[in-house]
């Protein structure tokens, strides 16, 4: 399917960490962290394309008003072989339960019914022979 796919991710910053699930190419036998969010669904705001996605994988509620944007990326990628391209809408915010925030992993589902691992993870783990930080440029615009 060649088509460039609207998404929505937040990255819930707070102590120079940030939320991310982790992720595996096996094609190039790689492992990646990216923040949650998804697809932005046709008539829904990307506001609301995080807070669904949070609690439809890690049933967490997102503080909807503290949702702040951040900038636009847009990320060309191949996964696991297929090329993909999306427009990334970036944002700050904050979870509703403060428990979430002293978890070091919290797990969750997929629509596909695939596990998700999310994790904080310091800024300082990311960069230049460290753990990657999908989309490309995400971790220089949150350094600024």
């Amino acid at each position: 399917m060649n088509q460039i796919r609207p998404i929505a991710i937040c990255v819930f910053l707070i102590n120079h960490r940030i939320l991310v699930m982790e992720g595996y190419d096996p094609l190039k036998k790689e492992h990646f962290y990216r923040p949650l969010g998804g697809g932005i669904e046709f008539g829904e705001s990307s506001r609301e394309t995080i807070c669904r996605e949070l609690m439809e994988e890690l049933s967490l509620e997102v503080d909807k008003d503290s949702l702040r944007y951040l900038a636009a990326l847009e990320n060309i990628f191949t996964f696991n072989g297929v090329p993909g391209h999306e427009i990334v809408l970036v944002y700050d915010g904050a979870l509703k339960d403060p428990r979430a925030y002293e978890q070091a992993v919290l797990s969750g589902k997929e629509a596909s019914g695939e596990n998700i691992r999310a994790a904080w993870k310091r800024l300082a783990e990311f960069g230049e022979g460290k753990c990657i930080l999908y989309p490309t440029g995400l971790l220089e615009m949150l350094k600024k």
